[in-house]
């Protein structure tokens, strides 16, 4: 026999009229392509069109630090390792760190011009001296695209300008911006300089994050005819940590506001809800035949999620078990299963556990029980 618990069932109504009456999740964007991403987890918790392979523009400029925060990561490179500029790096056109042609530049410095400055003529630089040329170069990227697990991704340039050989999906930005902000933590810093001074020319980051919303620290921006406006943004909030990815925007001021617009609905509609912690007790199934006629059980792990508060709204679980369960029953015994489920998601299996060790009853007591059992009359029929 299956039985259906009201405990859980009635836990989560509760939740529900905590947050109000569970309905299908709306978030709208502009943006062609979008993704929200927890910081914590990567899990993707909205998307449009993330998977899609898209011209990225200059957003692609985090592959070309990434390559290099390896390299120093790995010892085949130091900040102050320099870098010399040719004349082609030189006459590399669109925005420009404005390197100048027969210097030296530290690495440091061209990871900054990189990131908050989109120099295309430092993304060159840094493809040069590392590989040879800039095909080389993309195919170094190619490599760790796929080391990475960035599916949806190739690379044909360090900087992005536009190419039909450079795309990416708005998910595998995302996902190589939590690479970084992870894998190389001394270098966090690069992502939120505000602005910086090169050849005696100061130019602004264009992030509006940055002084658009509270708790924001990085991370790029990119724009070409063919991809439109986009940027890749991270921001953290009481221990929270958010990634938002948006393209295919028409203008600087649309980039502006959508970006902010889709940080704050990150912050405010997506919610991390633990239902329980590894030793909380789920609920008491009843036991045949055991000292306690009550056995607790738990999940042994927790089980935590991150959705728009509107899916986490319509959660609903169902615990079924054998009944009644015989003694003896031991600490640790799998001894029911929890079906959960949300909205437009497949169902979750958890095993339970016994939560606390039943003894078998001895025999009089069990002739006892089985005594009571013989002289019950049974119920009448309604």
């Amino acid at each position: 026999m299956k039985r259906s618990l009201s405990p859980v069932i009635q836990m989560l109504a509760v939740l529900a009229a905590i947050f109000g009456l569970a309905s299908a999740q709306t978030v709208t964007t502009d943006a062609t392509h979008a993704v929200i991403m927890d910081g914590d987890t990567g899990d993707i918790l909205f998307s449009k069109g993330g998977n899609e392979p898209i011209p990225p523009a200059s957003m692609s400029k985090l592959m070309t630090v990434a390559v290099v925060l390896d390299m120093i990561k790995r010892g085949e490179l130091t900040p102050d390792t320099e870098f010399d500029v040719s004349a082609k790096a030189w006459r590399t056109g669109g925005s420009k760190m404005f390197v100048l042609v027969d210097t030296k530049i530290r690495v440091e410095d061209l990871l900054k011009g990189i990131i908050t400055l989109s120099g295309n003529d430092a993304a060159v630089v840094v493809a040069e001296n590392i590989a040879g040329d800039e095909a080389s170069f993309a195919a170094l990227m190619n490599l760790k695209a796929k080391e990475w697990g960035l599916k949806q991704s190739h690379f044909s340039n360090p900087h992005g300008m536009t190419d039909e050989g450079q795309r990416m999906s708005a998910a595998d930005i995302a996902k190589l911006a939590r690479h970084m902000w992870s894998e190389y933590p001394a270098y966090r810093y690069l992502y939120s300089i505000p602005e910086m001074t090169w050849s005696d020319i100061t130019q602004a980051n264009r992030n509006p994050l940055l002084a658009g919303f509270p708790g924001a620290d990085g991370m790029k921006t990119g724009h070409t005819e063919e991809a439109g406006y986009g940027m890749v943004g991270s921001a953290s909030k009481d221990g929270v940590r958010r990634i938002i990815v948006v393209t295919g925007l028409p203008s600087l001021q649309a980039r502006a506001r959508e970006s902010v617009r889709m940080m704050e609905i990150a912050f405010n509609q997506y919610l991390t809800q633990t239902y329980y912690g590894p030793d909380d007790i789920v609920t008491e199934l009843t036991v045949f035949g055991g000292k306690e006629e009550l056995l607790p059980v738990k999940l042994g792990a927790a089980m935590t999620f991150t959705r728009h508060r509107k899916i986490l709204e319509g959660a609903e679980a169902r615990i079924t078990y054998r009944d009644p369960i015989i003694a003896p029953v031991r600490t640790g015994e799998q001894v029911a299963v929890m079906r959960f489920t949300m909205p437009g998601e497949p169902v979750r299996e958890y095993p339970l556990y016994a939560a606390a060790t039943v003894e078998e009853k001895g025999v009089f007591a069990k002739m006892g029980m089985g005594l009571k059992i013989l002289f019950t009359p049974p119920a009448e029929a309604e």
